[in-house]
């Protein structure tokens, strides 16, 4: 685990290690985010329909679209 410091600025400088872990270079875009007071660093993706696609996938029995539709009659 890296340390690092927040700048008078605000800004940190992302370890050597975590750069490479996420495979970025410079001037690539990154998103944040915060959840339960732990913030994540993510590498953007090149395509967000493809980042998520499959996402859902088993989340609902396979009967479960059938009954969904019915419901709505």
């Amino acid at each position: 685990m890296a340390e690092v410091t927040l700048s008078s600025k605000n800004q940190i400088v992302i370890p050597k290690e975590a750069r490479e872990a996420l495979g970025v270079k410079p001037g690539e875009k990154l998103l944040i985010t915060v959840h339960n007071g732990k913030v994540m660093v993510m590498k953007r993706p090149a395509k967000y329909h493809l980042a998520i696609q499959g996402l859902a996938r088993g989340l609902y029995g396979p009967d479960y679209l059938k009954k969904e539709r019915d419901s709505w009659k």
